[in-house]
């Protein structure tokens, strides 16, 4: 039903961006994957980093915004979640990351034992 890491999620203002980006790809050698008006994913050869930036880069978790499992069934492990008394606030639901190339997804967010976001990431 896993079968891995889909991505870390990070979020950064505009301004931070340049750097932030400089940082993975000349810094690190990490090559873009996908890439939208606001935000791109950087490929590590096992999962990907996605960073978000916008003008409110403050979240109450930090800077990883979240991550996400790479899964076979999002609506199974929602099932199991919420009978297992955990939280899911957003999903399941299908959604398209305008990309280039576009990413279609099921995905959903719960919330894990420590307060933890967690997105269940189904490519299909």
């Amino acid at each position: 039903m896993i079968n891995g890491i889909h991505h870390i999620s990070m979020k950064c203002t505009k301004e931070q961006f340049e750097k932030v980006h400089h940082f993975y790809t000349e810094v690190l050698g990490l090559t873009v994957k996908r890439q939208w008006t606001a935000g791109v994913m950087y490929d590590t050869g096992g999962g990907l980093i996605e960073l978000i930036f916008s003008e409110e880069a403050q979240l109450p978790q930090g800077v990883v915004r979240h991550y996400a499992l790479a899964v076979t069934d999002t609506d199974d492990l929602v099932r199991k979640v919420t009978e297992a008394g955990y939280e899911v606030f957003n999903g399941p639901k299908d959604i398209v990351i305008q990309s280039d190339p576009p990413l279609p997804a099921r995905i959903a967010f719960m919330k894990g034992p420590k307060g933890e976001e967690i997105e269940l990431f189904q490519e299909k």
